[in-house]
């Protein structure tokens, strides 16, 4: 596992090493399952409106993509270094999972 010093400049730049960073199978589906949860919460919060569980969305969503880096790819996870780009990136390969342009 290298240690990326590198300063991005823009997502369009950081995304090639953010998918680098989620190459394992089991840390990829994590982080599918975590965000689909987000998703899902987020139509049930505008439905019920009940609000106390946004609270909720950043344990869903990072709870999952964690326990994936930590234990699966064995590497620390993006967004301790590039918080904005990750949180970007997780979206962005939600989306592109979904509509199969990457493979799980």
């Amino acid at each position: 596992m290298a240690i990326e010093t590198k300063k991005y400049k823009s997502f369009k730049e950081f995304y090639p090493f953010y998918l680098s960073e989620h190459q394992n199978f089991i840390c990829r589906l994590l982080h599918i399952v975590g965000t689909s949860l987000v998703v899902l919460v987020l139509v049930l919060i505008l439905f019920k409106s009940d609000y106390k569980l946004l609270m909720m969305l950043p344990i869903i969503g990072y709870g999952f993509a964690w326990v994936g880096h930590f234990f699966f790819e064995k590497n620390k996870p993006a967004s301790f270094k590039y918080p904005l780009y990750s949180f970007m990136g997780d979206w962005v390969m939600w989306w592109q999972v979904l509509t199969l342009k990457i493979k799980l």
